[in-house]
Order: structure tokens, then sequence, then C-alpha cells
């Protein structure tokens, strides 16, 4: 279990600080809102072909090992960013964000697009992995110039602005991928094309971050005997790797329980995991409009969380279930954006590209294994909403545990 987390003294997030761009007009919306195109593209290959899955199994069902092969071209990306987040973060602070975001961009459309022309189960799985090398940099890099652009509350709402458009995104990459699946299994891969218009506005709209304000000095060979803060991140990360797997219990697992319930119609599973996904939504501006330090207020969010589990496990009936699941998304909401917010508050400019892949590593880490977990407390307990108790418990735990 994670160790608490105690707030440095640069966590807190009152004031903003002095900024040398412009935070309103036409040139900060373009450059927001590419810093949020650019991070829902990891979402988009998470879920947009997810609905095609059994289309691509009939296609391969000649290769031997379709089954748990063709599966592996949803989650592999996942994987992929995990494993690479770090090594992504170490490249963005020696050779600049802005350039390793429009590379990975353009890369991303051409790996993206490669099952639109290959015909081996292999090489599709293949160019999904170098999807998630390409998904490891692109959100490390929008996280980073977050925290490069923007600080104090400013930051807050732009990290929650993130999560916000992230869950908002794979709800809509999910009927996309839908509706353009119905046409063929490959016709989704058309969609990872997308970034290649985004690519060269991010080159035109985006600054080239300034390392520190004017008027700080840097004593001379500073920057070779600074430490990379290990300590400091390291319980946030561990954190974070717990909170992934609350995170994405619901999104990964609702239609199972609903099935366990008796509901199979696809329509009523989709209708309750959008009403999920909006409660992540409403999270997250719940936690931008409280505009405060996020370490303090980590034990609640996690105790909101365990209280959904809890209202899942107990749940006789879809609408209780369905009650709980929103429960704990608003929890999940609030969640994310303060991990996130708290890792950034322990990094300066010279270490933001690899302690923000660090936290990436972390959380997708947790993401992947999330449904591993649960199936193995599935084992363990006789059910999913056994599994899911169990799960509640642990994020109870963690909850009281940040508060001693």
């Amino acid at each position: 279990m994670p160790g608490p987390v105690l707030p440095p003294p640069s966590a807190t997030v009152d004031d903003d600080a002095p900024s040398s761009l412009e935070v309103s007009g036409p040139a900060h919306l373009l450059r927001v809102t590419l810093l949020m195109a650019g991070s829902c593209l990891p979402i988009l290959g998470a879920v947009l072909i997810a609905p095609v899955l059994p289309k691509m199994q009939d296609h391969f069902a000649s290769v031997p090992g379709a089954k748990a092969l063709v599966p592996l071209a949803l989650t592999v990306p996942a994987l992929a960013l995990a494993l690479l987040a770090p090594f992504a973060g170490v490249i963005v602070d020696r050779v600049g964000r802005k350039r390793l975001l429009i590379v990975a961009t353009v890369l991303y459309a051409v790996f993206g697009t490669a099952p639109l022309w290959l015909d081996s189960l292999g090489g599709i799985i293949a160019s999904r992995a170098l999807v998630g090398v390409t998904e490891a940099a692109i959100m490390t890099c929008c996280t980073t110039l977050i925290g490069d652009y923007y600080s104090g509350r400013r930051r807050v709402k732009y990290l929650a602005l993130q999560t916000m458009c992230a869950s908002a995104s794979a709800t809509a990459f999910f009927v996309v991928g839908g509706a353009a699946g119905s046409a063929g299994w490959r016709i989704p891969f058309w969609v990872y094309a997308v970034s290649l218009a985004l690519a060269p506005l991010m080159a035109a709209a985006l600054p080239n971050p300034a390392a520190r304000s004017a008027g700080t000095e840097v004593p001379a060979g500073s920057e070779t005997r600074r430490a990379f803060p290990w300590r400091q991140l390291a319980g946030i990360c561990a954190l974070t790797f717990f909170g992934a797997m609350v995170f994405y219990t619901v999104p990964v697992e609702m239609a199972y329980l609903l099935d366990d319930l008796g509901v199979e119609n696809p329509g009523v599973i989709g209708l309750s995991t959008a009403i999920a996904s909006a409660a992540t939504v409403g999270g997250a501006v719940t936690f931008a409009r409280l505009g405060r330090s996020p370490d303090p207020m980590l034990p609640t969010v996690l105790a909101v969380c365990a209280a959904g589990f809890g209202l899942m496990f107990l749940a006789g009936s879809a609408p209780l279930l369905v009650v709980g699941a929103v429960v704990n998304c608003v929890g999940t909401g609030m969640l994310l954006p303060a991990l996130l917010t708290s890792a950034m508050s322990r990094l300066d400019f010279e270490d933001r590209g690899r302690g923000t892949g660090l936290w990436m590593a972390a959380f997708f880490g947790g993401e992947f294994v999330c449904p591993l977990v649960l199936l193995a407390g599935e084992s363990a307990v006789g059910s999913l909403a056994g599994a899911v108790g169990v799960l509640g418990l642990a994020t109870a735990l963690v909850a009281a545990g940040l508060k001693l």
C-alpha cells in the first residue's frame, strides 16, 4: 500500500506565478485546444478499435492463437506507453518538448494507419506497439507543456481540463469506432490520420517554454550538481499506480458487472457507461473549481471512490450499480488531476519531462494491470462484484493511511 504523500511547500495553488504567455485571447485558446487535442490521442488509441475486435477476430480466425493475439491489438499501446514513458521523459528534457511532440504526432498517424495496409496480424500488433511509443511521447510532452506554460490555479485548471477532455473523448471515440467499424474492421484506423492536421498547428502555435522566469539567477555549475527528486516522486508515483486501478475499474468492468445482474442490452450498457463517464467529467470540473492544494484533498477523494465501490459491491440491481459507479467516478474525476497536480508541484523545469514520464508510466502501468488484478480477485472471492468490494476496502485503507 502506498505510504502517505506529504505536501511539499511548492504544492500550493493559491496564486498564479507570473507568466510571459498570454492567458486569454485567440492564441491562448488555440494553445490550450492543441494541448487538449494532443492529450486525447492516446485515449483514441485505447478505445477506438474496441468495437471492431470481434470482426478482427473473425478475419484472423485462421491464425494460430488469434483469440489471444487480437485483444493485444487493443491493449499493447497502453503497455508500450507504460514501459516507455520514463524514457520519453528523459528525451523531453534533453531535446525539447515541442520538437519531440511534433515528430511523435506525425509518426502517430504513420503507425496508427498502418493496419489499413497490413495483412499480417503480427505486423498489426507491432504497429500498435509503435503507436504506444508515440503515445508515450505525446502524452508526456502535452502534460509537461501544461506544467511549463502555467502555474498555480491555472495549472490546476488545465490539468483538470485534460482529465475532462480525456474522459469525454473516450465515450466519443467509442461511438466513432463503432460507427466506422460498421463499414469494415479496418475503417476506424483512418481516424489516426487526424494527427497530421494537428502537427503543423502545434509547430506554429506552441511556443518553446522558458526554463526560468526573468531575473532568476543560476549559480555556475549548478546544472551538473542538481539531483533528480526521486524521493519526492516515489510516493506520488506509487499512489498513482494504485489510483489508476481505481480509475479504470468502472470503464473496464462495468459491462461485466451489468451482465452479472442480467443486463445484456448493449444500449443499456452503453448508456450506463456514458453516465459514469459524465460523472468523471463532473468530478474533474469540481476539482478545478475548488482550486485547492491537491495533497490534503487526496484522502477525501479516495474515500469517495471507496464509497462508490462499496455501493457497487452491495448492488443487487442495475440502478443501484449505476449509482455506485457514478459516486466512484465523481471521485476518480477528482483523483486523476489531484495526483497529476501533486506530481507537477514536485518538479522543476529541468526535471519536468522525466518526472512526467515516470508519472505516466505509473498511471498507465496501473491501467494495464487493473483487469488482471480484478480477475485474480474474482478468482479468490468468487465474483467480480466481490473483487470490486475488496478493491474498495483497499482504497479506504489507502485513504486512511494518507490521513496518518
